[in-house]
């Protein structure tokens, strides 16, 4: 896990923009051109610029859902809180406390699930969330603000793979697999243009 992160961050920082000098010198040897033409001008938007509102703003237009986060209640056993991961294709839920909506008590995850209850020999029909959960104040946070790059490395440094947003209040809630495919997808968007640029799309 550590060396794919290593391998993910080098490429996240890595200029695709290097690809056109490499590409040039590939093709320089079949015309007349003698000097590289200009390269292609610098991303509108570069990884040290993404944030995870960019990240909750991909979330909010997949179509899969209209909340970036599911929540549960800490009074609510943990029975039904897996079963809602299960509807949802999810490995986590906000835990919200009795009565509040936005006001965050912690996290559940299926992580939870297995060692604390099945793990335990304990019941999830008579546990409840709050028993399991990662409280409040041990909890990794970012903000919306927050650098993509700087975000996966602190899930990579305290080993989660999910993590709330708040703003003051919990706004969302993002994983892993969110930030990797932001970082995947804008650096395959900018090899995209570079080849658009390559063949001639751009003057």
């Amino acid at each position: 896990m550590k060396a794919f992160m290593r391998g993910l961050l080098a490429r996240a920082y890595e200029d695709p923009r290097k690809m056109w000098n490499q590409k040039w010198k590939e093709s320089a040897g079949f015309g007349c051109v003698t000097s590289p033409p200009s390269p292609p001008p610098p991303p509108e938007k570069g990884l040290e610029n993404l944030t995870v509102a960019d990240v909750l703003m991909i979330k909010d237009t997949d179509g899969a859902k209209v909340e970036t986060w599911i929540s549960c209640r800490t009074n609510d056993t943990v029975f039904d809180a897996v079963k809602n991961m299960a509807k949802h294709n999810i490995g986590s839920l906000v835990v919200l406390k009795p009565g509040d909506q936005q006001c965050i008590a912690g996290i559940v995850t299926e992580r939870d699930y297995m060692k604390k209850i099945i793990g335990a020999g304990r019941s999830s029909k008579v546990t409840r969330v709050g028993e399991v959960m990662t409280d409040e104040s041990k909890l990794v946070t970012v903000s919306t603000g927050t650098n993509i790059i700087k975000a996966m490395q602190l899930m990579s440094e305290n080993q989660i793979r999910h993590v709330p947003v708040i703003d003051g209040k919990i706004v969302g809630m993002i994983s892993m697999v969110d930030v990797v495919r932001a970082i995947l997808d804008h650096q395959n968007g900018e090899v995209k243009r570079l080849n658009q640029f390559i063949k001639g799309d751009y003057y």
